[in-house]
């Protein structure tokens, strides 16, 4: 079978398209025909070597996926050859078929197609978990994102105005806000034109944000806690600007908020139960058009390493799929 591989450490230049045995299924193990794989911005940080996971060499990019059953190994009988699935693999989704663990997947609905179900999981998953399951976002909270045009951050403008909250979309452009508020913000701040902190403050009023979500880090994250409502909560997703902040923890004190962090891959272990009913939620809202899952470009296989590049580059509003 055909697949992009990682070899060495490297950029998205690096990778390489081969040809591989085709995959087995293990005990507890489905090995899927992959329709469509999605890809995401932690993908470039594994084939660098800069994430918290690092594969055993030769690896494929592309942690989720959607594909149909070909097999499955010993002690699985929730799944059978032809099923429709989708779910999460952490990496080797960029190649025709993979063999991934029966908890990770969920079947997918009728309507779902398989485009938009390989862009569901890490994105919505994420930040279902992070508003739902952390930061127990409640109607009427003021919500805002930063980096509101990306995978993650399109999701929770969706994903927060679904829950009921007053969305503040940040970003860096006007292009970028307006593609937020047509998919749900109810005001916007581009923080390239307007100091973050005052922006948010402005648009919080007296009471301030309840909840900041946070997937870039670096110089905007104090700025934002600065902005947060007594007893707010910052949810710490990821860092696309490339740098950890440091929060002095004083303001965390003064303004007795929470600063939480959202590891999906440790949530998809610990609680797995939770992790497919939020699964199957997501597919529901997304098959009844709650969701829009917007896909910005659909690659063929051997061009994974341009749509990751693309994501390197942060050019990229929505999801990238791959469609071996």
């Amino acid at each position: 079978m055909k697949a992009i591989l990682c070899e060495k450490f490297g950029t998205p230049a690096d990778l390489k398209l081969a040809d591989i045995p085709d995959p087995v299924a293990g005990p507890g193990e489905v090995v899927a025909k992959v329709m469509a794989a999605g890809l995401n911005f932690f993908d470039t940080l594994i084939i660098a070597g800069k994430y918290q996971t690092k594969p055993p060499f030769p690896f494929s990019p592309a942690g989720e996926f959607s594909g149909l059953v070909e097999s499955v190994g010993a002690g699985v009988s929730e799944f059978a050859r032809g099923d429709r699935v989708f779910g999460y693999t952490n990496f080797n989704a960029a190649r025709e078929k993979t063999a991934v663990p029966a908890q990770h997947i969920v079947r997918m609905p009728a309507q779902l197609d398989f485009e938009r179900a390989a862009a569901l999981t890490v994105t919505y998953g994420t930040t279902y978990y992070a508003l739902n399951a952390r930061a127990h976002l409640q109607p009427n909270e003021c919500l805002a994102v930063l980096g509101a045009s990306g995978g993650v951050g399109l999701a929770a403008v969706e994903l927060g105005r679904i829950m009921g909250a007053r969305v503040i979309a940040c970003a860096s452009s006007d292009e970028k806000l307006a593609f937020a508020r047509a998919h749900g913000a109810h005001e916007v701040l581009d923080y390239e034109k307007e100091d973050l902190r005052e922006g948010l403050r402005r648009l919080g009023g007296t009471h301030g944000i309840d909840v900041v979500f946070d997937p870039v880090g670096g110089r905007y994250s104090e700025a934002a806690l600065r902005s947060l409502a007594w007893a707010g909560r910052h949810l710490v997703i990821g860092f696309a600007a490339g740098e950890i902040p440091k929060i002095p923890l004083n303001l965390v004190l003064l303004k007795a908020c929470a600063v939480l962090g959202v590891f999906w891959g440790a949530w998809v272990r610990h609680e797995n139960a939770q992790y497919k009913r939020a699964l199957e939620q997501l597919a529901r809202w997304c098959a009844e058009g709650k969701l829009s899952c917007h896909i910005q470009k659909v690659y063929a296989l051997p061009d994974t390493p341009q749509a990751l590049t693309a994501l390197a580059e942060r050019r990229v509003m929505g999801k990238l799929v791959v469609r071996p």
